[in-house]
């Protein structure tokens, strides 16, 4: 498992975006050089915990629980089989583009150690948006990328350190439950009979994930 580029992007004006001002940084390119990687505080407030990495709607994108953004290449290489078409690292606007790495498919609450120092924890998938669509130029985008529910994961930072691209990556935590981010995008998404499974996370969900599944769990019981 390695990591095969890290990736950052600069605001750019765009005309598919609701972000304040009309600016994304989801365009990544692959950085020639290694990449401080810390938390970048709250929701709202903290943007990307890559150095030199834009997020320029805090509404909705970025913060300690959202700091980095990861997909594999795999997932990348069967888009580009579906969408007849070359897919480089870095565009679907992810951080870390991985090899050998079941991104999807990690729990919530897993923890990976990238290069010597950094640690991540998977919180939860990605929900697509109006940016990534009109980013990726694809019709009905948004369903279609839903439908495949191989979202890739969204970390916090755990301990920072520096990465780059080669560097490998090494599962350090995995834990007892079996709820994964392609089971937390479906419950979030598509599937919403699936957040009281949810809870077996604990802590280790993104808020925002723990916050719905608590209020399903609840109103099911004030409904009988």
């Amino acid at each position: 498992m390695r990591l095969l580029t890290v990736n950052v992007g600069r605001p750019k004006a765009v005309d598919h975006t609701d972000a304040p001002a009309g600016v994304t940084g989801i365009d990544k390119r692959p950085a020639d050089g290694p990449v401080r990687v810390t938390d970048p505080g709250p929701k709202g407030t903290g943007g990307s915990g890559l150095a030199g990495d834009a997020v320029c709607d805090l509404r909705h994108h970025g913060g300690s629980d959202q700091a980095v953004y990861a997909f594999a290449r795999e997932e990348l290489d069967a888009w580009e089989r579906e969408l007849g078409r070359p897919l480089a690292n870095g565009s679907f606007g992810e951080n870390l583009t991985t090899r050998g790495l079941d991104v999807s498919g990690a729990r919530i609450g897993e923890r990976w150690r990238i290069g010597r120092d950094l640690v991540l924890e998977v919180t939860s998938g990605r929900i697509p948006c109006r940016t990534f669509a009109g980013h990726l130029d694809e019709p009905r985008w948004v369903r279609r990328f839903t439908q495949a529910a191989a979202p890739g994961a969204y970390l916090r930072v755990i301990e920072p350190g520096g990465i780059r691209a080669g560097d490998p990556v090494e599962i350090v935590h995995r834990p007892d439950h079996d709820v994964t981010v392609q089971m937390e995008f479906l419950a979030a998404t598509t599937r919403r009979d699936l957040l009281p499974g949810l809870l077996a996370a604990g802590d280790a969900l993104h808020p925002e994930a723990l916050r719905a599944a608590l209020e399903y769990v609840e109103k099911s019981a004030a409904d009988g």
